[in-house]
């Protein structure tokens, strides 16, 4: 009797134990899942510097033309501030649609083209499949072993369509047509960085306030540069001075125009 108790208290433990490892190994695979696609994830924020950058940039530059173009062309306070206000929210609202339409347009041409080569896959898959194996050639695999691999990966249809869509087209089997994110980031960044050359106009008349705007816009490209070499792994001395060189072309250009068109057109 005692023998049996014995015999099923070490199987309810080797069970329990079993268990206990199958749990912690299904824990342990779904860890590791979650952080093999972490870094895509990553990369795929990081990818936002785009936006942040260009927003920002021209949320520093074209008001700041805008604004130094009405000051030199009428030295008249409200008029520049009523410029560079109007002008910062439409830019605002111009860059984000534009960013959003171009985007959702860009990501629906490729679904499109994706869809269209997983419909070559169906109708010809000898051809396809030949096709990954001269392209895997291409990027120097043995002839023997591309036909292998290839045929390998049409056992698995999805790592097989992943793979020919992403090698042959160079695009993600699924491009995303949400373009929200990106959007919002362009428009915000606009925003924020049309504040720099706007706010001295807000506090100071337009003789102080123009030098008091150059200062600003000149220190906040120098930020944005810096940003964008430490993401990019940069100089950031040139990455800055290339920032601030294309911005200083850009106030000076809209500060002369806004300064000879007024006097050729005899205001």
């Amino acid at each position: 009797m005692q023998n049996t108790e014995d015999m099923q208290n070490a199987h309810d433990s080797t069970s329990g134990g079993t268990l206990a490892r199958s749990s912690s190994q299904s824990q342990a695979a779904q860890e590791q899942g979650t952080n093999l696609f972490a870094e895509k994830e990553r990369i795929n924020r990081l990818e936002r510097i785009r936006q942040l950058v260009f927003g920002s940039l021209d949320g520093l530059l074209v008001p700041l033309g805008v604004v130094s173009g009405v000051a030199g062309g009428t030295g008249n306070i409200h008029a520049v501030i009523a410029a560079g206000v109007a002008e910062s929210f439409a830019g605002a609202l111009s860059m984000g649609a534009g960013e959003f339409i171009s985007g959702r347009s860009e990501a629906q041409v490729q679904l499109t083209e994706v869809r269209k080569e997983l419909d070559e896959m169906r109708r010809n898959p000898d051809y396809e499949l030949d096709e990954m194996a001269r392209l895997l050639e291409f990027e120097g695999v043995a002839a023997g072993d591309a036909q292998q691999i290839a045929t390998t990966l049409a056992r698995y249809p999805e790592a097989y369509q992943r793979t020919m869509v992403e090698k042959e087209l160079g695009l993600t089997l699924e491009p995303s047509t949400v373009k929200v994110p990106e959007a919002l980031t362009m428009g915000v960044s606009y925003i924020v960085g049309s504040i720099f050359p706007l706010i001295a106009y807000f506090f100071f008349p337009v003789p102080v306030a123009l030098p008091v705007s150059l200062v600003l816009t000149f220190i906040a490209l120098i930020i944005v540069g810096i940003i964008k070499g430490k993401l990019a792994n940069l100089n950031l001395i040139r990455s800055a001075a290339e920032i601030v060189l294309v911005g200083g072309a850009s106030a000076l250009g809209g500060y002369l125009l806004g300064t000879l068109i007024p006097h050729l057109l005899g205001y």
